[in-house]
């Protein structure tokens, strides 16, 4: 009687399963029936292993937010099946986005001639990128290649968020320091809807109270400000703004500057400095 209820419930769940569409269909595999690799790089995962890698790599990139890898895996894993398929039809829907999927640029230190954006007038995008860079001790290479993102142009967009992401750091000044990170990430979250930016916003936790209080009050409301009403930075053409002028395409794109962190950061600073010195001098 157990073996005859056994065999109908496992007829029912492989009817169900036949029922899927393709997509989901596709990716339901065991470890030892793995499917091939859909672009170089890919690795398949099912549900199971979709979820173990969301998980891990959320408990992972709390303790440890640089590292980089963990965020990217976070990203991957918590994607699908809604949120990179959304951002795929808002760039089809956008003719530079549809142009962007078209010619799939790559952001890299070969496609971008760095020498030459330093040579650029002041304020131009590609100037301001390039100093940005050079005074966080980044390049565009250090970006993870998608991996675990079955469709190719979806993985591809996913790659393009993450190209992107320095520029949004330039044309903002916000710095790679735990707190200008998290508000590019929550700027991010209300731009993409990308569970991974959302995610990542539970480091506010390892704030210290006042910048903690900073972010709740001046760059978090910023942030998710400016990140609704601006255009979805995935259907900017970067690579045809670099001698555009950054308040030109911020004032095109509906962003606000955030007020500078590092000078914030610096003034107080020499404001404990010398109030140190002073206690000093009364002794």
């Amino acid at each position: 009687m157990a073996s005859t209820l056994s065999a109908q419930r496992t007829g029912a769940a492989l009817h169900k399963l036949l029922r899927l569409p393709p997509p989901l269909r596709q990716r339901t595999f065991s470890v030892l029936n793995r499917p091939q690799p859909n672009y170089p790089g890919h690795v398949p995962l099912n549900f199971i292993e979709r979820g173990a890698l969301a998980i891990g790599s959320a408990f992972g990139s709390l303790i440890d937010p640089y590292r980089h890898d963990l965020i990217a895996s976070l990203g991957e894993a918590t994607a699908k099946p809604y949120f990179v398929t959304r951002l795929r039809h808002a760039m089809i829907s956008h003719p530079t986005g549809r142009r962007i999927l078209r010619d799939k640029p790559r952001i890299t230190s070969k496609s971008l001639s760095l020498e030459k954006l330093r040579q650029l007038p002041e304020n131009t995008v590609g100037r301001a990128y390039a100093a940005w860079l050079d005074s966080e001790g980044v390049t565009p290479d250090t970006r993870d290649p998608v991996r675990y993102i079955d469709d190719p142009e979806e993985a591809y967009v996913m790659q393009r968020y993450r190209e992107i992401h320095d520029f949004i750091h330039a044309i903002t000044g916000l710095p790679i320091i735990i707190e200008g990170e998290l508000a590019v990430k929550a700027f991010e979250f209300a731009n993409t809807v990308l569970p991974m930016t959302g995610l990542s916003l539970a480091a506010i936790v390892r704030l210290k109270p006042m910048e903690r209080k900073r972010f709740f009050e001046v760059y978090g409301p910023w942030a998710m400000a400016n990140g609704l009403k601006a255009e979805e930075m995935l259907n900017v053409y970067w690579e045809e703004e670099l001698e555009t002028d950054a308040d030109e395409l911020r004032a095109r794109l509906g962003i606000e500057m955030p007020p500078n962190l590092r000078e914030i950061r610096k003034k107080l600073r020499d404001q404990k400095r010398a109030e140190k010195i002073a206690r000093e001098g009364e002794k």
